[in-house]
């Protein structure tokens, strides 16, 4: 017991330590199937990203900072926080406002760069990668295995591989895709534990509205 107490109080000095801004290994770009977060969380909340006026699609849920495995999250950094209308002006590509704050600050700030630099590393990850258009054209739910997903994103971008893209499903919904990333934007391995793969043959994929 003794022991292990000891490893404990010498190892967590080590643990802050990993997570100082600008120390990790690549990125992860996530972006989340508007309508899925929109049936099982936004509607509920009354979210302007959910308005009739909106026709999101694929949105960026953020550019996250990741370790060969694990990642850091709320890191210590001297830049300041993003102004209203930054967040404000990240809502196109976002959603919402309230979601390019939080992105700042669990993942942004673990970046190593300012905000303003941050979000427009994000808006060029999210412009380097095609979305298929198969998925607007869709004009009913329908269900289907995440593996046509990931397909669909492999062959609109060519430079990407099986093993740097995973999708995710949530309540038995398509969720998100994530696709790994160098520092400088190009796609690479993901790691062990974001290669998480829905597995269902069956999950639900519901159509812009």
């Amino acid at each position: 017991m003794r022991a292990a107490l000891i490893w404990l109080l010498t190892a967590l000095p080590l643990a802050a330590q990993d997570h100082r801004a600008g120390f990790f290994d690549y990125y992860v770009l996530s972006l989340s199937w508007s309508p899925t977060w929109c049936a099982l969380e936004g509607d509920a909340r009354g979210s302007d990203q959910c308005a009739p006026r909106h026709d999101h699609g694929w949105i960026l849920h953020g550019l996250w900072p990741q370790y060969e495995r694990g990642y850091p999250e709320y890191c210590r950094t001297g830049e300041r926080a993003p102004s209203r209308r930054m967040t404000r002006e990240m809502a196109d590509v976002m959603g919402t406002s309230g979601l390019a704050w939080h992105q700042w600050k669990k993942h942004g700030t673990c970046s190593g760069l300012n905000a303003s630099d941050y979000y427009a590393l994000s808006r060029e990850a999210y412009a380097r990668v095609t979305r298929p258009e198969v998925f607007r054209k869709l004009d009913k739910p329908v269900r289907l295995p995440a593996s046509v997903v990931e397909e669909a994103f492999l062959q609109s971008n060519p430079d990407l591989e099986a093993k740097g893209i995973t999708i995710t499903c949530k309540a038995g919904h398509i969720q998100e895709a994530r696709i790994c990333l160098t520092r400088a934007l190009s796609p690479r391995t993901c790691g062990a534990d974001v290669l998480l793969d829905c597995s269902s043959a069956s999950a639900l994929f519901t159509p812009i509205r």
